[in-house]
């Protein structure tokens, strides 16, 4: 298996019984579903023009502040 990182995922409880019962009815480890369901928020995000607009916006200020950091604007 690829490197991998650890994160921790706090879950209600309703939430955790309803992720363990799919991954129970699938025959899945519950980190399987999550990975699946992160990688469909993903994916929807991209061709989500609002959050583009929002992603664009954060990396000119990101880029903006890392300029500054480095000393190359003030």
């Amino acid at each position: 298996m690829p490197e991998t990182k650890n994160i921790l995922l706090r879950l209600d409880p309703t939430l955790a019984a309803q992720l363990q019962a799919v991954a129970d009815i699938e025959q899945r480890p519950i980190s399987d579903v999550v990975r699946e369901a992160i990688r469909e928020l993903v994916a929807s995000r991209r061709k989500d023009k609002r959050f583009q607009q929002r992603l664009n916006a954060t990396l000119k200020d990101q880029q903006r502040v890392l300029r500054q950091l480095k000393g190359d604007e003030r």
